[in-house]
């Protein structure tokens, strides 16, 4: 299906249109009608090309991000020069106090409007004569807003590849649902602007004769067009899958074989309800809707989604599924309310050797408590950047695992180059997958494997014996994005019945962890790499808040007159590099403290997330040009944060005041009670491995600390602590 793209870009970053933003359709088909006509009348050809254009489909949008400048106060005329005995020289009694506020974007970003269309020979023809039109676009929005336009006519793909590249905010029109609504051109816009504009020339019109004539003023009729909700959300559904008062849970591994017994059930019901009956021709509604069939590329925004939901939300959770959720589009052409009455209340019977449920059945009963849709940042505002599949992703057969005869394992197994290719074609076709997904964040990471990422998870071919999808296709997924994202989040082509489904890693808010990709040399050296990312923070959060702002305390480590902060407490940053697994932690003093982060802390910390976006190159000196990726694991799986009572050092703890006493050892015992006592630590039992010195920098040790019940990390004591010196983790 071809697609009529046309891309705006403005003179200067701002646009002084009031309300909307992105500037609607609307704005653009006025735009396009002054800049096309000819003193008062439009070429007969151009008529014939608006006519056609606004008889199309809302059109796609993508626009930069735009912000409310500084605002100021314009005096106008109030239209009330009667009130003044029509003397125009007392008009500035009446002028009137206006704001302007106009909004503040990227110029280099372009405006990207996309109308799809059905191939014709007359459908080509106006394409193009609407892209000759566009080169005499010269402002959008208010006089001020100059602007210029260019249009193009590629095939659907091509132009959905711009919209995404454009790397803006992406809004597309909906039928229905509830969230901001854009004025579009649609059948007889174009004669309404042409009878606004007439009517606008004899808004005057000269009343009575002689000393009695006077002017009488009548307003212009408003333009005529549509108003269309735009990147409407769609509707979540959520179902238990009850017998008696107690849940029936449901093996995970048969979400596929769940799911299409309950479409099925769906299906049927609402095919014997009185909804078909009304209108024969909804049996193809039903069709394309919940089943899918025979629909076109176009279709895929009306379907509904079924999706099996295992239990999550705790290590020791049984993945079992005790919930359906159906999420209806805002596109949908059967109401939700249709949709529930379909779901709610379905009988379960199954089994047929054994399809499970049975032992009296079950049935899906709405959900009084919606809690588990916040495990898979549905309806929770808590984004996340990294994903991990709990149901595998169903990827195309390009993706495929080579199968193994399992009879002839060490004839046929895979040497390591085979893995990769394999590895990396199916990396490839994640990537492909989300885009079919909708899903245009970019991406920085992904990793693909077959065993689960959490102990109770199932194995990735476990999923293949109730689908029609080969166990080779099946693969468990982590993808860490560029940006935060919201769910729900399923990829794949079992993505509407179950597979594919991910849910958010949550992260503890005030550590952000760098793996270590490439670049690493052996002289690196604990402290140094630590000060060398300290810098770049730095020079990074300066960068952000501008050059003339003065970075805070809780960067630096020093107060406004340069002084280093010595109040004994954690106020700054620590930065830490954990060696064994090649990770730099960047982590907040609330954190190290185990407290909630203040306000001005989590202010400083948005400001740091900011800054920490697009890092992806670390320059250490002898340490390398390391090449850095946010690391992929979770917080909890680091053994930095785990629980233990025995601690022993990493990086060697070094005395924050030389006691004078007349063993090191005894010193630096000394020095570290009292370090944990200020930390809030309990006392701990204290071995010394070692002590030694370094001339002008005092007594260091390594130490192993005992406690009588386990504590949680991390542990960073000493004088050092928050470059990553007296670095703790749990022995063994």
């Amino acid at each position: 299906m071809p697609g009529l793209l046309i891309s705006v870009r403005f003179h200067d970053g701002r646009y002084h249109g009031s309300a909307d933003w992105p500037p609607s359709p609307a704005r653009l088909f006025q735009a396009l009608v002054a800049g096309a006509a000819c003193g008062e009348s439009l070429p007969a050809d151009a008529v014939e090309a608006f006519q056609w254009l606004e008889g199309l489909d809302a059109p796609a949008i993508a626009a930069p991000s735009a912000y409310a400048g500084q605002g100021f106060k314009n005096f106008v005329p109030n239209n009330d020069l009667d009130a003044m005995g029509g003397d125009p020289a007392r008009i500035n009694e009446i002028r009137a106090g206006k704001i302007v506020r106009p909004r503040t974007f990227d110029a280099t970003a372009p405006l990207l409007y996309a109308w799809t269309f059905e191939h014709s020979v007359g459908a080509e023809r106006q394409s193009r004569t609407v892209c000759k039109i566009v080169s005499n676009l010269y402002q959008l929005g208010r006089g001020v807003d100059m602007a210029w336009a260019q249009g193009e006519v590629f095939e659907e793909s091509e132009t959905n590849a711009r919209l995404r590249e454009q790397g803006g905010i992406l809004w597309r029109p909906n039928k229905g649902g509830d969230s901001v609504t854009l004025a579009c051109p649609h059948p007889g816009s174009l004669a309404s602007l042409m009878k606004r504009f007439k009517k606008t020339r004899e808004r005057f019109t000269r009343v009575g004769k002689g000393a009695r004539a006077s002017q009488l003023f009548s307003q212009a009729p408003k333009p005529d067009f549509g108003q269309v909700p735009y990147n409407s959300p769609p509707v979540f559904l959520l179902f238990d899958i009850k017998k008696a008062d107690a849940f029936a849970p449901q093996r995970v591994e048969r979400v596929v074989a769940l799911a299409e017994q309950v479409r099925d059930l769906a299906t049927q019901r609402l095919r014997r309800s009185n909804w078909k009956r009304d209108n024969p021709k909804r049996e193809d509604c039903i069709e394309k809707v919940f089943i899918g069939r025979d629909s076109r590329e176009a279709d895929k925004a009306q379907r509904i989604r079924i999706t099996p939901l295992p239990s999550i939300g705790h290590a020791q959770t049984e993945r079992s599924v005790r919930r359906v959720l159906v999420t209806v589009p805002p596109d949908c052409p059967i109401t939700t309310g249709d949709v529930a009455w379909a779901f709610s209340g379905l009988a379960l019977d199954f089994d047929s050797t054994t399809g499970d449920v049975r032992d009296d059945g079950a049935a899906l009963v709405p959900a009084d408590d919606r809690t588990m849709l916040a495990h898979y940042g549905i309806q929770d505002r808590a984004s996340a950047r990294l994903w991990r599949t709990v149901s595998p992703a169903a990827l195309p057969e390009r993706a495929a695992r080579r199968r193994i005869d399992p009879h002839r394992m060490c004839e046929e197994a895979k040497d390591g180059a085979e893995r990769v290719r394999e590895h990396a074609a199916a990396e490839w076709e994640v990537r492909q997958a989300l885009r079919h997904a909708g899903i245009d964040t970019s991406v920085q990471a992904i990793r693909v494997q077959r065993e689960p990422f959490d102990a109770k998870g199932r194995r990735a071919e476990s999923f293949a014996t109730s689908s029609r999808f080969s166990k080779e296709r099946l693969w468990h997924i982590e993808i860490a994005f560029a940006r935060r994202v919201s769910g729900p989040l399923l990829i794949g082509d079992g993505r509407y019945l179950g597979l594919g489904l991910m849910a958010p890693v949550r992260r503890i808010e005030g550590v952000f962890p760098f793996a270590i990709a490439d670049g690493l040399t052996d002289q690196a050296e604990p402290l140094g790499l630590a000060r060398a990312l300290r810098r770049a923070v730095m020079a990074r959060v300066q960068d952000k808040i501008g050059e003339r702002a003065t970075l805070p305390r809780f960067f630096t480590g020093h107060a406004a007159d340069g002084a280093p902060s010595r109040s004994g407490r954690h106020e700054h940053l620590a930065f830490v590099f954990d060696a064994p697994r090649k990770r730099l932690l960047i982590i907040a003093p609330h954190i190290l403290e185990r407290r909630e982060a203040s306000k001005g802390e989590r202010e400083n910390l948005r400001t740091l997330e900011g800054a920490l976006e697009d890092l992806r190159e670390l320059r250490a000196g002898a340490a390398g040009r390391l090449s850095l990726l946010p690391c992929p694991v979770e917080i909890e799986d680091n053994p930095l944060f785990a629980r233990s009572s025995r601690w022993e050092s990493l990086t060697p703890y070094r005395v924050t005041r030389h006691a004078k006493l007349s063993h090191a050892a005894a010193a630096l015992e000394t020095d570290l009670l009292a370090e944990c006592r200020r930390a809030g630590f309990p006392r701990p039992q204290i071995e010394i491995a070692k002590t030694f010195a370094k001339p002008g920098a005092g007594l260091f040790g390594l130490v192993t600390l005992r406690y009588r019940t386990a504590v949680a990390g991390p542990i960073l004591l000493g004088r050092d602590r928050h470059f990553g010196g007296g670095l703790f983790v749990p022995a063994g």
